[in-house]
């Protein structure tokens, strides 16, 4: 079964239709098949650098880890129920680090 509010266990994700104009993931482009991972983060950081308006950015790399790490967290807690141990053998991660990590992001 293949519905758009399913992810995939290649490391797809779905892209599901949207009423918000100013995203650049438009539904025919669902139709393409589903877009991955990558694609998504590389789309939005194209979109953040177009909208910088001549401002002056930095610590991406801190403020990207940051958006993704969280709910990655979440998503993967949420898959174990709550498991602490199970998650950090699914993440690859020691037990302690995420608890730092859990804890850094309010969902400990």
């Amino acid at each position: 079964m293949n519905d758009l509010n399913t992810s995939q266990i290649d490391g797809k994700l779905p892209v599901t239709e949207t009423t918000d104009p100013d995203l650049s993931v438009r539904p025919s482009d669902a139709l393409a098949g589903p877009q991955t991972l990558r694609d998504s983060v590389e789309q939005a950081l194209r979109n953040y650098f177009e909208h910088l308006d001549g401002q002056d950015v930095t610590d991406v790399y801190n403020m990207v880890l940051a958006e993704i790490e969280a709910p990655l967290l979440e998503s993967v807690m949420d898959y174990v129920r709550g498991n602490q141990t199970r998650a950090s053998e699914v993440l690859g991660l020691n037990r302690g680090t995420l608890r730092k990590k859990l804890k850094q992001y309010g969902l400990l």
